[in-house]
């Protein structure tokens, strides 16, 4: 009997992790495939996330994480219910670089 509460609470605690993880994935809206949209977002199944490229096809990447709102069968509550797991950027758009310092005019000598 000791064994299997141990057994239980081993699942549960493996069960528990699992999901802490998996709940870590993020996913960028503007390159993802129909397959990896389901998995990631809550909330979305093959035909919302069919659609979610669909629109993106026709009104180009996405600009804010609301703007999933538009897909047909998608609401704002879906949207932040998965806020934390909406990346952006596209792949072409490198990472933000800082600013570049001006250089000071060259100084001529005598």
């Amino acid at each position: 009997m000791k064994s299997l509460t141990t057994v239980l609470k081993s699942v549960a605690l493996s069960l528990v992790l699992a999901l802490s993880a998996h709940a870590a994935d993020k996913v960028n809206i503007n390159t993802a495939d129909a397959a990896t949209l389901q998995t990631v977002l809550i909330g979305i199944g093959q035909a919302k996330a069919e659609a979610i490229i669909e629109y993106r096809k026709t009104n180009g990447p996405f600009k804010s994480p609301e703007e999933l709102a538009m897909v047909k069968g998608i609401g704002l509550k879906t949207v932040e219910r998965n806020r934390e797991r909406i990346e952006l950027r596209s792949s072409a758009e490198p990472a933000a670089k800082p600013a570049a310092a001006a250089r000071p005019a060259p100084v001529t000598r005598r």
